[in-house]
């Protein structure tokens, strides 16, 4: 495991997100629950280095965010998992155990609570500093059309970075 700068990671968090995605997971160990994820940004905002990230308030994941206020981020970078990241794009945690289904292996944080998925070589730790729902009069008309017909709003999770690392091995 190596630490990283969290600041040389934007680029290919960027490549996962146009090739599939990363695995957003919350909740502690033993109710954890990955989704896949492919908007957000890693950014400094308040003097923090900061992951955003969004969920709408219908998916499983959200209550674990809300609760623990914290998430992790991985990122596949040897293996691609493109059918675990397509599965937990496509199905809840509510109707079965997202872990079990795909193989994937939830193993400890460094610092949080939430697991990371094992499987992935990039990660990011976070502590929500701030919550927000979008509101829809502030979106352009074009985005509320096409990415909420049905009224259903994200709310952006501002996550601070507290860990940054790799498990690939060199």
């Amino acid at each position: 495991m190596k630490q990283l700068d969290y600041t040389q990671t934007a680029n290919r968090v960027l490549e996962a997100f146009s090739q599939g995605g990363a695995f957003l997971t919350a909740g502690k160990m033993g109710d954890a629950n990955p989704m896949t994820i492919g908007w957000g940004a890693v950014e400094i905002m308040w003097n923090k280095g900061i992951f955003l990230t969004v969920v709408r308030p219908q998916r499983h994941t959200f209550p674990l965010l809300r609760r623990d206020m914290e998430f992790t981020v991985s990122v596949p970078t040897k293996i691609p998992l493109k059918k675990e990241l397509a599965y937990c794009g496509t199905k809840s945690g509510r109707d079965g155990d997202k872990w079990a289904a795909t193989g994937l292996t939830a193993a400890p944080g460094q610092v949080v609570k939430t697991p990371i998925v094992a499987q992935c070589g990039l990660h990011f730790e976070c502590k929500v500093v701030a919550c927000q729902t979008f509101e829809p009069m502030l979106l352009q008309e074009e985005i509320r059309e096409k990415s909420y017909p049905g009224n259903d709003y994200h709310t952006a999770f501002y996550g601070e970075i507290v860990a940054c690392y790799t498990t690939d091995e060199e």
